[in-house]
């Protein structure tokens, strides 16, 4: 890949595995002659650093283009407003997927459609425009493993089932 954009971490060596026990399928999937697919992306800054941007089956691609929900969770939590905030996705009215963020606000602060503008701009000032969610929603908290893992599966089934009402603790700024 080009240096700064995303793609597939592969890796080689004597400890890896020759196939998947019994699937057949996930061996062809996952291995390519000496290279394993890890299921991760990363991506090379101009130094030569790699990044991790998350799990591949986690990614969204928008306009064509993969988006890391960790790159947009880091930043979104940096507003002073936000407490937790997780990535999901849903398309839009032309089908074409777009981030959909659930926030879990500090104490004390209030869920408004001003709030959720506010934090949709806060995104568009540091990241590429088609990294900024379509949706705000304002949830309570945020669906986590026993151990606290968040549940990424949950968020996309939530926002891809989610419907904007007026007057409830959802927001959506085109």
């Amino acid at each position: 890949m080009p240096r700064g954009e995303i793609g597939n971490l592969l890796i080689s060596g004597d400890s890896t595995c020759a196939f998947y026990w019994n699937k057949h399928e996930k061996t062809k999937a996952t291995i390519e002659g000496r290279w394993i697919r890890t299921g991760d992306k990363y991506y090379q800054d101009d130094e030569g650093y790699f990044w991790y941007a998350g799990r591949s089956d986690d990614m969204l691609k928008v306009g064509g283009i993969w988006v890391s929900p960790i790159e947009v969770e880091n930043t979104m939590i940096e507003h002073p407003a936000v407490h937790e905030c997780g990535i999901g996705a849903r398309a839009d009215r032309d089908g074409l997927l777009k981030p959909y963020a659930f926030i879990v606000v500090r104490p004390g602060v209030s869920r408004t459609p001003e709030l959720a503008a506010e934090l949709q701009q806060f995104i568009r000032s540091r990241l590429a425009d088609y990294k900024r969610p379509r949706w705000v929603e304002f949830i309570d908290e945020l669906p986590k493993t026993a151990t606290g893992k968040l549940q990424r599966y949950k968020l996309r089934e939530k926002a891809a089932q989610s419907k904007l009402e007026v007057g409830s603790s959802k927001a959506e700024v085109t």
